[in-house]
């Protein structure tokens, strides 16, 4: 198998995660959680985003949850969606924010009350800001792949997001499974023709497990030579604004997986269980981690 001997994990887990959920983080838990995720070894950590915080009531203290972190080793990313989002991470001291834009034309009016084309458009006073404030700018596109609305989504148009990141001076791009429709044949080759036609993107991917081929998509994209990947505590996560939707692949069983295939991923497998269990009682449900039920099986 062409495995890599290293990967970088995103816990996404604080903002995909929670977004979802019915029960309400207090600030003080999330600053707990990112402080043990800190610990445990991750380098990269999505905390939160700066959305509506009627649209999204979880994450409506995601400022303030910045404001008390405040300096970090690790790099710490909020998702944002418009020109607000970079001024809201000004002001509380965020270093790092990824635009987002669906390729699903459905899902973009769903999710943003906007056109894809129509997002695109107020990219770049977004990155003149951010530029201006000293912040660094990332990029990301749901649903790459496929969509309950449109089927299959053409290349060109994922393509079209590219080349409009790319005119931003966006060289970071994430491709976003947020349906959980991709098959592992249609990742390797998507992953294998923007590796190949966009040399200069560094490529993270991001699976939902709602089809339950979360694992084997990330295995595909990494047989295709992708390194870096979004992964959520406890497997919880989900879209409000597609029907259906599950979590993302568990960091718990990502990790398991990577350990007993020799990949070093430099986060410990311990402290990422202790972790998944803490979050499980807190949501009060079950949650979609295979390694949270069954253990890892090795003494």
């Amino acid at each position: 198998m062409n495995l890599p001997t290293q990967v970088t994990l995103c816990e996404v887990g604080l903002r995909d995660g929670l977004q979802n959920e019915k029960t309400l983080f207090p600030t003080q838990r999330k600053l707990f959680l990112t402080q043990k995720l800190m610990e445990a070894g991750f380098t990269v950590i999505e905390p939160g985003s700066f959305m509506s915080p009627k649209a999204v009531p979880q994450l409506a203290d995601t400022d303030e949850l910045y404001r008390q972190v405040g300096e970090s080793k690790a790099e710490l990313r909020a998702l944002i969606a418009n020109l607000k989002g970079v001024e809201r991470a000004a002001a509380c001291g965020c270093k790092k924010v990824k635009l987002n834009v669906s390729a699903s034309r459905a899902h973009n009016l769903a999710n943003l009350n906007k056109t894809p084309q129509e997002s695109m458009e107020g990219f770049a006073p977004c990155a003149q800001v951010a530029k201006a404030a000293g912040i660094a700018l990332s990029g990301s596109i749901s649903m790459p792949f496929a969509s309950p609305w449109e089927a299959e989504i053409p290349l060109e148009d994922v393509i079209a997001i590219v080349e409009t990141y790319l005119s931003l001076g966006v060289e970071e791009i994430s491709l976003s499974d947020t349906s959980g429709m991709a098959v592992p044949n249609q990742v390797y080759r998507m992953c294998t023709q923007m590796q190949q036609r966009y040399p200069q993107v560094t490529w993270w991917m991001h699976f939902h497990n709602t089809r339950g081929l979360g694992i084997a998509n990330l295995m595909a994209a990494m047989e295709a030579g992708v390194t870096r990947f979004d992964t959520s505590f406890a497997g919880l996560g989900g879209c409000p604004f597609v029907p259906g939707a599950a979590g993302n692949i568990a960091t718990e069983d990502v990790i398991y997986l990577l350990d007993r295939m020799g990949v070093s991923t430099g986060i410990d497998m311990d402290m990422v269980m202790e972790i998944g269990r803490q979050v499980t009682q807190w949501v009060e449900h079950p949650t979609e981690s295979y390694l949270l039920r069954a253990g890892t099986g090795l003494l």
